[in-house]
């Protein structure tokens, strides 16, 4: 049975359109999953800390090695990884935010992207010289966004921090398998907003469902 894991990184609640995205998610997965394990993850009232000089002196070295302190400083990190380990399914909940993502997202990847437990190094590439260690993952990015034109090949394609980034993110800790919905144009006129946020929610369903056939 597959294990889903929701990570939602607006700071806003019941006004947040990315939340609204991961809640279609859920109630979806559920319909097609019964029986599956979802585990939450809400980054807005985790407090997820910014890495710290320990967190980066206890990361590479050897856990045997590990001051009392430096394994304190590693403790939420080694948490948030096992989540990731644990899950088949991988779903982000992500506003943009000054054309990138949230600083508690940031804070979190900066968490969970660990040499030796996510990724391993390959010295013999200079040009990509990660390797990723989760393997056979897939991840759903849901993104909201104030205005338009953000996809490739589009007017705002150029400031579009947002979804390389994650991309990149998730293919150095080896996830290739990535899908993409984006509810776009929250500032703009309401009824227009309305019927891209059903549409957004319509892709999911049908990514959803794709993915039961499998």
């Amino acid at each position: 049975m597959k294990k889903l894991l929701i990570i939602n990184s607006s700071p806003r609640a019941a006004g947040s359109h990315s939340r609204k995205l991961t809640d279609v998610f859920a109630d979806t997965w559920r319909e097609a999953y019964p029986d599956s394990p979802i585990t939450f993850r809400d980054l807005a009232s985790s407090n997820i800390p910014h890495v710290s000089e320990t967190w980066i002196s206890a990361a590479f070295k050897p856990e045997s090695q590990r001051n009392d302190d430096e394994l304190e400083a590693l403790k939420i990190s080694t948490e948030l990884i096992c989540e990731l380990k644990a899950a088949d399914v991988i779903v982000i909940g992500a506003p943009m935010y000054n054309w990138s993502i949230t600083s508690s997202l940031k804070a979190y990847i900066d968490q969970v992207l660990r040499m030796d437990e996510t990724w391993a190094l390959n010295r013999e590439n200079r040009l990509d010289p990660y390797i990723g260690l989760l393997k056979n993952k897939t991840v759903f990015l849901l993104f909201s966004r104030g205005a338009e034109g953000y996809e490739p090949g589009e007017y705002n394609d150029r400031i579009n921090f947002q979804a390389p980034y994650l991309r990149r993110v998730f293919n150095v800790i080896g996830i290739t398998d990535i899908r993409e919905v984006a509810l776009n144009g929250a500032m703009f006129e309401r009824d227009a907003h309305a019927i891209s946020a059903r549409n957004a929610a319509a892709e999911i369903r049908i990514l959803i469902a794709a993915e039961f056939l499998l």
